[in-house]
């Protein structure tokens, strides 16, 4: 299951030191309505593992800022509150899963 956060919701979390995989995305976005689906799927798969989590840029300008977000979809994983890793733009599942599998 995937969670839409705002930037609270992301401090919190990140402050819990929660393993995360982020999409940030916007509703405008094709390649990140292309993604949507492979995320939610992957969501059920690492669904022990970690918490998916989506994030709207238009709304949380802060947070892509702070991330240094210019180009979407970007995917990012954090463990321990630190960003692991991150891939930008849409790759398919296969892909997908093999970018969050080496950083869970």
């Amino acid at each position: 299951m995937v969670t839409v956060f705002d930037t609270a919701a992301f401090d919190a979390a990140m402050q819990e030191k929660k393993t995360l995989v982020v999409d940030f995305y916007a509703d405008w976005c094709g390649p990140c309505r292309m993604l949507a689906p492979v995320i939610d799927a992957l969501s059920e798969e690492f669904e022990d593992r970690a918490q998916f989590v989506k994030i709207n840029v238009d709304d949380n300008p802060d947070l892509a800022r702070r991330y240094s977000i210019m180009s979407i979809p970007c995917v990012m994983v954090f463990k321990g509150g630190e960003l692991a890793d991150k891939n930008l733009g849409f790759i398919p599942k296969a892909a997908m899963q093999a970018f969050i599998e080496k950083n869970l």
